[in-house]
């Protein structure tokens, strides 16, 4: 990939294999192409990773998988459902802050920037990592989803306990890499409606993902996750009325 793209080195060794293959050579050749054409492409190459960077493979607790990143401007950094500080947070997420306060009692955040999440072990997985700018699922098929079905694969043969949080039939998919607890596996998986504005409604609310994440994982003798998301948790000298 790109030079800027850097991986941490947690990952990269049994992604070896998969950052050196073919289909990631040609997904490079039409990144690069897709550039050289003048087309915006979201999120920012040395952001390609940043879920991964964030959230090393032996620290992952918890796993959301999204679709693509965002493809507004200033909008996507790398996690799926999160947006950069200032940037007011998109449908779908509210609706996730809905779920928190009626599961957590929890005050909905006044921003949608996740890190706080990712830095305590929750996978922020978008399954296809670029965009175009305006062009929803316009890189879906290039190759990024055979990269990330090998993050769930490496996830899901973890020794350790690990919740996968499935939200809609898209994230659903990757259901078959993970053995779970019902299947006499250990993992945790947690299956809802997608949280945008045209599905929430039909079981995500009430899922209480939130507080069954958290139950498991203090089963399993872990911490739970802080869900909450303090102006704290963001990064110093930005505004937060965009």
């Amino acid at each position: 990939m790109d030079d800027r793209a850097k991986l941490d080195h947690n990952w990269q060794e049994p992604l070896a294999d998969q950052l050196s293959s073919d289909y990631m050579a040609n997904l490079q050749e039409f990144l690069t192409r897709e550039k050289a054409m003048g087309k915006s492409i979201f999120p920012e190459s040395h952001q390609y990773y940043r879920a991964l960077n964030l959230t090393p493979l032996d620290q992952v607790r918890v796993v959301i998988l999204g679709q693509d990143p965002y493809h507004g401007p200033d909008q996507a950094h790398g996690l799926c459902f999160s947006v950069q500080p200032g940037v007011r947070p998109p449908p779908s997420l509210v609706n996730i802050y809905k779920e928190l306060e009626r599961d957590l009692g929890m005050p909905r955040p006044a921003h949608g920037f996740l890190e706080h999440w990712a830095e305590q072990g929750v996978l922020l997985l978008n399954s296809v990592l670029t965009v175009e700018m305006g062009r929803a699922a316009s890189h879906r098929g290039k190759g990024w989803e055979q990269f990330t079905d090998a993050i769930v694969r490496l996830v899901a043969a973890k020794p350790e306990p690990v919740v996968f949080l499935l939200w809609g039939s898209y994230a659903q998919k990757k259901a078959a890499f993970v053995k779970s607890v019902e299947q006499g596996g250990r993992h945790l998986v947690l299956q809802a409606p997608h949280p945008s504005p045209l599905s929430a409604r039909h079981g995500f609310f009430g899922c209480r993902h939130f507080s069954k994440t958290n139950a498991f994982l203090e089963q399993n003798g872990m911490a739970p996750i802080d869900w909450s998301l303090p102006v704290a948790s963001l990064p110093m000298n930005v505004y937060w009325d965009k």
